[in-house]
């Protein structure tokens, strides 16, 4: 025995869905906003133990691929940079000639106390008081070292951003 079910009441089809079926209507600010946020190419920047909780976001228990976020070892094909770890004065210029070696847009994460503000070493002659002395940041993951879980957050609200940046540009035009 079927059951049978019924279409119930049905808002009648739009006009732009009679003349045009399978047209869809969006902005390009929009649409290339979507493609940025699920399609992220981040540069991994392990510089000390936030580097392994890094490595295991990737892992199968946690997953990013199914984010549309694939790690990527060249800064010229990368548009993320996560920047794990104790950034030290000695790193601080390859840091920053890889960040202008990627092509814009472009974007920063800092993962880990010492590289939000310097951690544990914090006055430390040796040690930059977080990395956004050096490059501009858009996402802090604080904790010392994260979680996974914390950068996976980090990512949505880096998509987040990059949808809201899109709005925004959307609109000043």
């Amino acid at each position: 025995m079927e059951i049978a079910v019924g279409t119930g009441n049905l808002e009648p089809r739009s006009l732009l869905n009679r003349v045009a079926p399978g047209v869809v209507t969006a902005r390009s600010e929009d649409l290339i906003s979507l493609a940025r946020m699920n399609s992220l190419w981040p540069m991994t920047f392990g510089l000390a133990c936030c580097a392994i909780e890094m490595i295991s976001t990737y892992m199968a228990h946690h997953d990013l691929d199914r984010f549309g976020i694939v790690p990527w070892p060249s800064p010229r094909q990368s548009d993320v940079m996560i920047v794990a770890g104790t950034v030290v004065k000695k790193m601080a210029d390859p840091i920053k000639l890889l960040y202008e070696q990627m092509p814009e847009p472009k974007w920063v994460i800092a993962m880990g106390s010492c590289a939000t503000n310097g951690g544990p070493y914090y006055r430390s002659y040796s040690v930059v008081m977080g990395v956004d002395h050096i490059i501009p940041v858009d996402v802090y993951v604080p904790g010392c070292p994260p979680r996974p879980e914390a950068l996976m957050y980090g990512f949505l609200k880096l998509q987040e951003k990059i949808m809201k940046d899109g709005k925004d540009r959307g609109r000043k035009a």
